[in-house]
C-alpha cells in the first residue's frame, strides 16, 4: 500500500453538509452571521409591534420592508469584492449627484429637504453611508499602508465633500456619522497615534467651528443635554421622557406591552428615535443586556470577517462597516441615555424605517461577500 493511500485512510472524513448549510454555501451566506441579524430582527419587531400601540399594520409594513432588505444582502452577497471595487467610483459618484438633486429638487419634510422621489421615495445620504467608506478603501486599496500625508488629504475630500452636502440638508447627525464611517478606514489603515492626537486637538476648534455653523434648535439640543430640566415642556421633554422610562423598567421591565410611558403616549417617537426608551421599560435590563450581546455578537463577527479578508480593500470595508455599526448602536443608545444630544439616528434593525435598513442589510451582504471569497489557509 502506498504511503498516498495509507494518509488517506487515516484522514478523518468532512462531516456532509446539511442541506440548509450547502444552500447557505451556495449563495455565499455566512450561517452565524445571519442568525445573529434575524435575531436582532425578531426581537426588534417584538419591541416595534408594542411601541407602535400594538398596530399590527405597522408590524406588517416592517416585516415586508425586511424582507426586501434580506433580498438585497443575499444579492449583493453574490457579488464579488473584485467586482464590488470596481464599481465603488461610480457609486460614489452617483451618490454625490444625488446629493445635489437632493437641494435642488429634493422633497422637503419636517422642516429638512433629505428626500427624493424617483418613483420610490427615498433618501440618498443612506447611499453614501456605504459609498464613503467604500471610496476610502478603494482610494487606499493598491497604496502604501500607512498611508502619506498627500494620500491622507486626498481620503479627506472623499469624506468631506458628502459630509458636507448631507449637513447642508440639514442632517447633522447622519453626517457626522458618514464622516465617521470614513475616518475609521483611515483609523484601520495604519492611522499613527502621534497624527490622531493631532486631531483630537484641532477637534476643538473645529468644534468651535461647526457651533457657528448649526442651525438654532441644534444647538438647543446641545444646551439641553446639558441641562434638559431647563426647559422640561420643550426641548428637554423627550430626553426627560425617555430616562423615565428607562428607569422605571428595572431589571425585568414591566412586561410585553405594559409601559406606561410608551403606551400612554408619554414619550415621544417611541417606534422610531427612541425605541430604545420602550425596550428598557418593557424588558428591563435584562432585555437591553440581551439585545447588546447580540449586537456584540453580529459587530464581532463582521471584525472576523474583516481579518480574514485576502485584500486590503475588502478588510478596511469589512472592518469600517461592523465599526461603523458599533457607531450607530452606540450613538442611539447614547442619545435615548442623555449622553450625547439627541441626533436623530435610528436604532439598527429595531427601530421602524425602509431605506435605513436596506442600507444596513447591504453593508452586511458585503461582509458575506467578502467571507466567501477570503483568503484561504494552507492545510
Amino acid at each position: 500500500m502506498r504511503f498516498s493511500d495509507t494518509q488517506r485512510l487515516l484522514t478523518p472524513k468532512a462531516a456532509p453538509l446539511s442541506d440548509a448549510a450547502r444552500l447557505m454555501r451556495q449563495f455565499n451566506i455566512d450561517g452565524p452571521l445571519l442568525a445573529g441579524l434575524l435575531l436582532i430582527c425578531a426581537f426588534g419587531l417584538a419591541v416595534l409591534y408594542s411601541a407602535a400601540g400594538e398596530s399590527i399594520r405597522l408590524a406588517l409594513n416592517q416585516v415586508i420592508r425586511l424582507c426586501v432588505a434580506l433580498v438585497g444582502m443575499i444579492i449583493i452577497a453574490q457579488m464579488p469584492p473584485d467586482f464590488l471595487r470596481r464599481w465603488t467610483p461610480w457609486g460614489y459618484a452617483a451618490g454625490l449627484i444625488l446629493l445635489v438633486l437632493v437641494l435642488t429638487t429634493g422633497d422637503v419634510g419636517q422642516g429638512a429637504q433629505r428626500w427624493l422621489d424617483l418613483g420610490i421615495r427615498f433618501q440618498p445620504s443612506e447611499i453614501m453611508k456605504l459609498a464613503v467608506p467604500m471610496m476610502a478603501a478603494w482610494f487606499l486599496h493598491d497604496r502604501s499602508i500607512p498611508p502619506r500625508p498627500g494620500q491622507l488629504l486626498i481620503v479627506a475630500v472623499i469624506i468631506i465633500v458628502p459630509t458636507i452636502l448631507i449637513a447642508r440638508q440639514p442632517d447633522l447627525g447622519t453626517a457626522l456619522l458618514i464622516a465617521a464611517a470614513g475616518f475609521i478606514v483611515i483609523v484601520l489603515a495604519g492611522l499613527s497615534i502621534r497624527l490622531m492626537i493631532a486631531l483630537g486637538v484641532l477637534a476643538v476648534p473645529g468644534a468651535l467651528l461647526l457651533w457657528t455653523f448649526m442651525k438654532d434648535y441644534q444647538r438647543q439640543r446641545v444646551l439641553t443635554l446639558l441641562n434638559p430640566d431647563s426647559d422640561p415642556l420643550g426641548a428637554g421633554y423627550n430626553i426627560i421622557q425617555s430616562k423615565i422610562a428607562i428607569g422605571s423598567g428595572g431589571l425585568f421591565g414591566k412586561g410585553w406591552t405594559n409601559g406606561s410611558q410608551a403606551q400612554l403616549e408619554f414619550l415621544p417617537e417611541r417606534d422610531t428615535d427612541f425605541i430604545f426608551a420602550v425596550l428598557g421599560e418593557e424588558f428591563g435590563l435584562l432585555g437591553v443586556l440581551a439585545l447588546l450581546c447580540l449586537y456584540i455578537f453580529v459587530i464581532g463577527r463582521g471584525l472576523y470577517i474583516a481579518t480574514q479578508a485576502r485584500d486590503t480593500y475588502s478588510r478596511l470595508l469589512a472592518g469600517s462597516i461592523s465599526f461603523t455599526f458599533f457607531v450607530y448602536v452606540f450613538v442611539n443608545t447614547a442619545m435615548v441615555t442623555g449622553i450625547v444630544p439627541v441626533v436623530g439616528i435610528p436604532l439598527p434593525l429595531v427601530s421602524f424605517g425602509g431605506t435605513s435598513m436596506v442600507t444596513l442589510m447591504a453593508g452586511f451582504g458585503i461582509l458575506m461577500s467578502i467571507h466567501s471569497h477570503r483568503k484561504l489557509l494552507p492545510h
